[in-house]
């Protein structure tokens, strides 16, 4: 049984691997507009006419009028784009734009705020996340300035703890000087001893 054939099955698909390309020609193309040109006027003298169609002439009306101005340029990619996104825009698509829906997860407009700015526009609109990590930045910051001013338990813990260093430091450098003046005076005394004999 050959493979790839066209007898039902799998792959109905004929591959054209192998043979000659098929080109169009110039004539069978203007036969074809010309054949589309004529079914469009037939439909607009029966008065039928489909919104592919209207979406054509709109695109068609657009870059007319675009061509209009620049004859001489070649018409570019932006303004194809363009009249394109004022048709996407001007035109909506389905029934969402007769029914109006109130679905959070389909924020349109959403955009990301950092939590400073939102603090300092003091929106009552905030969501909890974001109210918590307002105040959790607002206590962090009513911490910091009782802890400068030594009123926190943690601040007082330190200063004990950094005044009993000091004395510790006080005590070890009286320490140092003595020994420092009691070594002074052996020599002293040594030199002296030295002297005599």
């Amino acid at each position: 049984m050959p493979r790839g054939g066209g007898s039902g099955g799998r792959g109905g698909k004929k591959s054209h691997k192998g043979q000659r390309r098929h080109f169009t020609d110039e004539d069978e193309l203007r036969e074809q507009a010309q054949k589309a040109e004529k079914e469009k006027a037939w439909r607009r003298q029966q008065g039928i006419e489909s919104d592919e169609e209207e979406e054509e002439e709109a695109k068609d009306g657009a870059t007319g009028e675009a061509g209009a101005k620049n004859r001489d340029m070649p018409p570019s990619e932006s303004s194809e784009s363009e009249s394109e996104s004022e048709d996407e825009e001007g035109k909506p698509k389905g029934v969402s734009h007769l029914i109006d829906i109130e679905n959070p997860n389909r924020a349109a407009g959403k955009s990301s705020k950092k939590v400073t700015e939102l603090g300092e526009t003091g929106g009552s609109n905030l969501s909890r996340r974001e109210r918590e990590e307002l105040e959790k930045i607002e206590a962090r910051r009513r911490y910091q300035a009782l802890h400068l001013a030594g009123k926190t338990e943690e601040a007082q813990s330190d200063l004990a703890r950094l005044a009993i260093i000091r004395k510790q430091r006080e005590e070890a450098a009286k320490k140092k000087e003595e020994e420092k003046k009691s070594k002074e005076a052996a020599k002293e005394v040594a030199n002296k001893t030295k002297g005599k004999s």
